[in-house]
């Protein structure tokens, strides 16, 4: 741990800054930064990540030496502020809230005005001559630390928390209808009432000292790191467990110290829609908890969209000078981080606090706005924009809307109207709490999450539900932040009752809508309507084409898509697609015309039976090819021959068997002899793949003639055809070699018969361990190209079914067995290991090998830049993954463009796999044997000097075993000899002119005299 634990912002010092988010959190780190640029932030102090490690390391103890650095930092806060922590004429009140490097908002916890007993509350009220202040802000600590300090909670997620049961009673029983007609009388009993529950369920007092109060709440935010709800987070999120978090304790400043006081958020740009205008809302005499809670619907900050129905005023109406303040600040705030910013303040009495800033979340189509807005005022490049973009917003930009056209969307029933917090269609069943979304969703359901208004603890249940609806809550609440980070259809503060203990809500209307009634949210207008209406593909604008323009001048490795029909082929070329890397030819044996003679061909007892069944689906898989190809002219289309077991043709009921059977008019018992016969204890690793194609070749032979009939009519019309057969399932080079040539005989035939020239290659897909292990076997056997099967790679590799996992994988996740499901982003410890294995045996047995991947592995993100740094020439995905495969290729490959940049003088960038061709003299007939060190130097030598010249980067594309890198470092000296040494230390960087790049080793390797 380092040895500085604690840093101090704003006042006369500031110790950290805006680049050190690692150590502070994204929020201590943007409180120092604001501080330095002279922005009015209240004093505090930063207790580091390290330290929240540390604390969990020993048995949740603090480090030694800690509570000496607070004392120190807070004793500059009370000189800063002109108070003092737990003094009682002139009490210092502070906050202490969370703050991980990666935002995540409102998952973990906050206390707010520490400091407060019986003695302070009077000095407060002494100080400010304001009781009504001084016992709302005391009710609202002890509530607070009552729930996040000492565990006083709701019992179940249907009741509302004990504190909150309180107050409601309280305005009931008064008549109040917001908590601004509360009294100081009323507030100061509420104190009292709020203490005596604790003790009552505690059998403790509430503590008045201020420093057990300050060290009880540092204690529980570190804690909440570890909470369901910031877990989960960190789970759908993909953010390390072991980063931890920063506590940052803050002097207090009020929003709730009368009409000259608010709070509120506001983004820089509207984060719904990407427009350019100050976006936000605040409240009059409240504190920040209230805005984000939605406990009061606030107001916006500005006349810039029309206002709400009921809302007559804005911040800007109301104090035009503090917002023009508040404006100019985030106009500097966004030209300093080149990027829309999300800002918390606070104005006490007529002064104006910032408490925070930070990247602001938003939803996909204002993401792509404002990334094109931002280049085009020229805060950031088009590189930046593209390396920044999360690929999430991308998959939100796809997202499916309601289809206007239909009838039952034009005579739509609509319920009650909300603010559209985050946009999309959203159709699902009603579901009242959290648990209840997460289990009907787990249940294979569409659910939509009915709240008051969502907390934290309700992560799960919007993670997994098509959108969230609330009664309370504004544009920057809780739901609408976290719904529009997650790319979830939020409606907010909608007019509607919900009644939790019955299950229900009601509309002003008297119309009532139960769980599991259908409703569907439309977040773009803040229509709740009833029933699930249609929804149809999003159309995507100029500004959408564009940027995939500048992404595509930026990627180097190709993405192809996994389709069998034309249909799918078309959609994934709308969306760049660059080919089909994975056809597969039994989704075309599952239609209803041609499942009969699939079913003929498995009962058939002799291979002319089979042949005879066989032919008559030939002609239909040769227009499904001829389709395919017609789809996507000019561009490869790999076509895997059959893969799946028999069984899988079959029926499985009696009913189902004994009706194929009459149909085909033979025994039922020997129907079901047959299928006896082809039951398998594990079907994944039995009769399939090649091993179908050599029990019954005639299978892989019409396959072939289907595909080579349709490429010679379609060249024949003008179609430019690169097929691309794949042998699936092969652990033996011989396994390959036997279906290879089957369809090289099928393919001589027929374009011998033809005019027309077809260019084609056979290769195989690798998903077995041993394919990768015997690689360089393989291509030796004739593989032309290899296509990573990472769906059944990863079954194998880890010996378990992905069917089968979703018994344990949770725990697993949760547990940290394993940090990310294998099945979604690739294992690169394991697997990648047999991957870059396969490649670097592959490549060393022919350079020219062309490599890719068509598991889904291929549509995620962190799996696509694996596969860039492997070398890969393309990934292949789902038709409405390729732009996001786009993307991610573009990011590996401006992520490695700025680490070349980064090279000292005199380094060479050479391919991951590089190794430079030679052969090896032999007398005839002789076996061949190791040729003398120096000659393979000359060679070497020779052949690199001719590729790479003079030039300090030039790349050289060939393949390289790894006992030859140490010799080509001295090499790229030799090429460059007025350049400086390299320095020492990391190794010497190397990267192709194509995907793919690995750093050298730094130790020399052994003797290369046996290397070819």
């Amino acid at each position: 741990m380092a040895s500085k634990m604690v840093y101090s912002f704003g006042g006369s010092k500031t110790d950290g800054n805006g680049g050190m988010r690692n150590l502070l959190g994204g929020k201590g780190a943007n409180l120092a930064e604001m501080a330095r640029l002279g922005l009015p932030v209240p004093a505090g102090f930063t207790i580091t990540t390290d330290v929240c490690t540390a604390f969990y390391e020993s048995g949740k103890k603090f480090p030694s030496g800690l509570a000496q650095d607070v004392e120190s930092a807070l004793a500059l806060v009370e000189k800063s502020m002109g108070a003092k922590f737990g003094s009682v004429e002139n009490p210092l009140l502070v906050s202490c809230r969370s703050g991980a490097r990666i935002s995540m908002p409102g998952m973990m916890d906050t206390v707010l005005n520490i400091g407060l007993n019986d003695q302070t509350v009077a000095g407060l009220i002494a100080k400010t001559g304001n009781p009504r202040f001084a016992y709302d802000s005391y009710r609202r600590f002890v509530a607070m630390y009552g729930d996040v300090v000492m565990g006083i909670k709701e019992a179940t997620k249907a009741d509302s928390d004990p504190f909150g049961h309180i107050l409601d009673e309280l305005k009931r029983r008064k008549g109040y209808k917001n908590d601004t007609e509360l009294t100081a009388d009323d507030l100061k009993g509420l104190v009292g009432t709020f203490k005596g529950l604790i003790s009552d369920v505690l059998k403790k007092p509430f503590p008045e000292d201020p420093l057990e109060q300050l060290w009880g709440a540092i204690g529980a935010v570190f804690d909440s790191w570890m909470i369901p709800r910031a877990k989960s987070y960190r789970q759908l999120n993909s953010i390390p467990e072991d980063w931890g978090t920063a506590v940052n304790v803050q002097a207090m400043v009020f929003g709730n110290m009368g009409n000259d006081s608010a709070t509120g958020v506001a983004f820089s740009r509207d984060p719904s829609t990407g427009e350019n205008y100050f976006y936000g809302e605040y409240l009059i005499n409240a504190q920040g908890e209230d805005v984000v809670a939605g406990v009061r619907t606030p107001n916006p900050i500005n006349r810039a969209k029309p206002l709400p129905a009921g809302v007559d005023s804005t911040l800007a109406d109301d104090m035009p000078k503090i917002y023009a303040e508040l404006d100019a600040i985030r106009l500097k705030l966004e030209k300093h981080y080149r990027d829309m910013q999300d800002i918390e303040f606070t104005i006490q009495e007529g002064k104006l606090f910032m408490l925070q800033c930070r990247n602001g979340k938003r939803t996909g189509h204002a993401a792509l706005k404002i990334a094109m807005d931002l280049v085009k005022e020229k805060l950031i490049t088009r590189q930046e924009a593209i390396a920044r973009f999360d690929p999430e917003h991308m998959t939100q930009i796809l997202l499916p809307v309601f289809d206007a056209k239909d009838a039952r969307v034009k005579d739509r029933t609509v319920l009650a109207k909300g603010l559209p917090a985050s946009p999309g269609a959203a159709v699902g069943q009603a579901a009242f709490s959290a648990a209840d979304a997460e289990a009907q969703a787990n249940a294979g359901r569409k659910v939509i999450l009915v709240r008051l208004e969502t907390s934290p603890e309700d992560i799960k249940g919007m993670a997994a539900a098509q959108g969230i609806l609330t009664a309370r809550g504004g544009m920057t609440s809780h739901a609408a932040v976290v719904a529009r980070g997650m790319g979830r259809t939020c409606v907010a503060g909608a007019s509607i009752t919900v009644d939790y203990q019955n299950g229900r809500f009601s509309t002003a209307k008297g119309e009532v809508i139960k769980a599991g009634d259908w409703i569907s949210l439309n977040g773009s207008t803040g229509e709740v309507i009833k029933g699930a209406l249609p929804t149809k593909e999003v159309a995507l604008g100029d500004e959408f084409f564009a940027f995939m323009d500048w992404i595509e001048a930026e990627k180097r490795m190709k993405v192809r898509t996994n389709a069998d029909t034309p249909k799918d082929a078309q959609v994934a070329r709308s969306y760049g697609a660059e080919g089909i890397g994975l056809c597969r030819t039994e989704h075309m044996f599952f239609e209803s015309d041609r499942i009969d003679h699939v079913r003929a061909m498995i009962l058939a007892d002799t291979p002319k039976d089979r042949q005879k069944a066989l032919a008559a689906i030939l002609p239909m898989q040769r227009d499904d090819f001829l389709g395919i190809f017609k789809a996507m002219d000019g561009l490869p289309v790999t076509i895997r021959t059959l893969d799946p077991p028999l069984h899988e043709f079959l029926p499985h009921t009696d009913g189902e068997i004994a009706d194929l059977a009459k149909k085909f008019s033979l025994p039922l018992q020997k129907v079901k002899d047959r299928i006896d016969t082809l039951h398998e204890q594990n079907p994944m690793l039995g009769l399939r793949g090649c091993r179908l194609g050599i029990l019954y070749p005639e299978i892989t032979s019409m396959q072939a003639r289907a595909i080579f009939e349709a490429a010679v009519k379609a060249t024949e019309e003008g179609i430019k055809v690169l097929p691309e057969i794949m042998i699936p399932l092969i652990g033996n080079e011989k396994e390959f070699a036997l279906q290879k040539a089957i369809v090289e005989d099928v393919a001589r035939e027929i374009l011998a018969k033809s005019e027309a020239k077809v260019d084609y290659l056979i290769g195989t897909m690798i998903e077995l361990p041993r394919a990768a292990l015997v690689a360089d076997k393989v291509v030796r056997a004739g593989a032309q190209f290899f296509s990573f099967g990472t769906n059944d790679l990863t079954q194998t590799t880890f010996g378990l079914s992905r069917d089968d996992s979703g018994v344990f994988l949770p725990k697993y996740l949760e547990s940290h067995i394993w940090d990310n499901d294998p099945f979604v982003s690739i294992d690169v410890e394991g697997l990648g290991q047999l991957i870059e294995m396969g490649v670097t045996k592959g490549r060393q047995a022919d350079h020219k090998l062309k490599i890719g991947i068509c598991g889904e592995h291929g549509g995620d993100p962190s799996s696509v830049k694996f596969c860039f740094a492997q070398g890969f020439d393309y990934v292949s995905c789902s038709p409405h993954r390729v732009p996001v495969a786009r993307l991610a290729s573009a990011q590996a490959s401006i992520s490695q463009r700025d680490e070349d940049e980064s090279l000292e003088p005199g380094q060479l960038i050479i391919p991951a796999h590089t190794i430079i061709p030679f052969k090896r003299p032999s007398k005839a007939g002789a076996p061949r044997g190791p040729r003398k060190m120096s000659s393979l130097k000359k060679e070497l030598i020779k052949k690199v000097s001719q590729a790479i010249g003079p030039a300090t980067k030039q790349a050289v594309q060939a393949i390289m075993p790894k006992s030859n890198r140490d010799f080509l470092k001295k090499l790229a000296r030799k090429a460059n000899p007025a350049a400086k040494k390299p320095r020492t230390g990391p190794a010497t960087k190397v990267a192709p002119k194509g995907p793919g790049r690995k750093t050298l080793p730094k130790k020399p390797r052994p003797s290369m005299e046996s290397d070819d």
